[in-house]
């Protein structure tokens, strides 16, 4: 499943809420209260212009032998140089300036989840085992196929890409589950080869990456991790790295540098998408647990200072009873995680609408890339929601439990791209390749025939008199001619 890269983010146009103190005294910190009509869209180019100067130049600096001209269309094979990496991997901090490897050994991700308590080491592989099964199941359900053509068969064949690039964020925190839902997607899809990338990976990383089963890892990241993956790395004896192999597709969530050198690289590989803010919307009814709501909310908007939580409800009085729980649990929370919540909070907002349609009707527009349905009949207007990225039906259905391998994928659409694409999946590492075959010349002749007069109809002689040739009644215009030349 491929991912269009212009992508339409969607924006939430509201009027800009009071500045508020985060201090210990400061007042109320609540959901901006919003109508339907007062939520907007904006189309919005999702890579930011800074970003994307600044990634062509790493991308041409990775690549000295290759002119700026070639570069900046992505179409060149030159591998990228070691060296190079190396010199743009200390001045961006992914490394040491000691430290003389972008590479992360399969010893020290072993050493990594060796290191790990008995329960954390249980964790990761329950993880694993919810997300490989869930994978797998996907990947059973698209098979090789064939079906009776005139003359013969038709059909296609499933099979994976070579190489898979994975990139999983390290910056405010790390996260293993990235890894996972990448690395292990890749595998269960059947990809021989997987390349993972995270900056200063920290240990719990590196054992992920040891659960998942990564064939490298590669402690670089930003625009320098994507263009390694989408060009390969040329072997370099001096530091005694091997190649590393320029990947088919690249997949997994970044920052604005990962998404800009996404763009860039897109088309002579694969991407899954160019993926915006992380973004929740619950659907509440007056059925709804506020204090379970709430949380909700809060663990989205502590990813991110622009990740943005939206309550969407019947209900003034449920909307009024979770802006009291997001206050009360948001003090509660540790930093950096509370200021990140609170500035994130200040772009979130809440929506009052007249009746469960109506409700339905703005999750659909806003298309969210997580869903939570928190009402009574939930699996009904389940039923009846149309655009998200990851649905997540009653009140025990935490969004949470998706992030951390319930078994469906977390690296989902954002920005209103649930509209026309879904999440990451087995789907992205495999390619549906169509073949035919005419065995009996003669009961193809009905398909010559129409092939001949429609390529006739849209002007294509050269097509025409492909398809006489295989006729057994026609004579080729090319043959016609040559005769009438002679």
């Amino acid at each position: 499943m491929a991912f269009n890269v212009l992508q339409i983010l969607i924006i939430f146009t509201l009027l800009p809420p009071p500045i508020k103190s985060f201090s210990s005294s400061s007042s109320s910190i609540m959901l901006t209260p919003r109508t339907p009509a007062e939520v907007q869209l904006e189309i919005k180019d999702p890579v930011d212009p800074t970003a994307l100067t600044q990634s062509k130049a790493i991308l041409s600096e990775l690549r000295p032998n290759t002119s700026s001209e070639t570069n900046d269309d992505s179409l060149s094979s030159s591998s990228c140089n070691p060296k190079a990496l190396i010199t743009i991997a200390k001045r961006l901090g992914d490394i040491p300036a000691e430290d003389t490897t972008y590479l992360v050994s399969k010893e020290r991700c072993q050493e990594a989840f060796d290191g790990l308590s008995a329960e954390e080491r249980q964790s990761l592989l329950n993880i694993h085992q919810r997300v490989k099964l869930f994978a797998e199941a996907q990947r059973k359900s698209v098979v090789d196929m064939s079906i009776d053509i005139p003359g013969g068969k038709a059909g296609h064949t499933v099979s994976p890409c070579r190489a898979a690039g994975c990139y999983a964020p390290g910056g405010r925190y790390p996260l293993p589950s990235s890894v996972l839902m990448t690395v292990v997607t890749a595998r269960a899809a059947g990809c021989p080869y997987v390349v993972l990338a995270s900056p200063r990976p920290a240990p719990i990383t590196l054992a992920a990456a040891h659960v998942a089963g990564a064939d490298i890892v590669l402690c670089v990241g930003g625009a320098q991790a994507i263009g390694c993956m989408a060009y390969g790395i040329e072997a370099c004896d001096e530091i005694g790295a091997d190649e590393v192999p320029a990947c088919d597709v690249i997949v997994g969530p970044g920052n604005k540098w990962v998404t800009a050198a996404k763009s860039l690289v897109n088309g002579y590989c694969g991407i899954d998408m160019l993926a915006g803010p992380s973004e929740v919307l619950v659907i509440a009814d007056h059925t709804a647990d506020a204090e379970i709501v709430a949380a909700d909310l809060i663990a989205q908007a502590e990813h991110d200072v622009v990740a943005r939580a939206i309550l969407v409800s019947t209900d003034v009085d449920m909307i009024a009873k979770v802006n009291v729980e997001v206050e009360r649990q948001v003090d509660c929370l540790p930093e950096p995680n509370r200021s990140t919540a609170k500035e994130a909070l200040t772009q979130s907002f809440s929506i009052v609408c007249k009746d469960m349609d109506e409700c339905i009707a703005m999750s659909d527009k806003l298309a969210p890339e997580h869903l939570e349905i928190q009402t009574e009949n939930s699996q009904e207007v389940a039923d009846r929601c149309a655009n998200y990225g990851g649905l997540f039906i009653g009140t025990h259905a935490a969004e949470v439990l998706g992030d951390y391998g319930a078994g469906p994928n977390h690296t989902l659409p954002t920005g209103g791209t649930g509209r026309y694409t879904g999440g990451l999946s087995v789907f992205n590492f495999l390619r549906i390749r169509t073949w035919m075959r005419i065995d009996n010349k003669k009961d193809s002749q009905d398909m010559v025939e129409d092939s001949v007069r429609m390529a006739r109809l849209e002007g294509l002689e050269g097509h025409a008199r492909a398809a006489e040739a295989r006729s057994l009644t026609l004579t080729p215009a090319y043959k016609k001619a040559n005769n009438g030349s002679n």
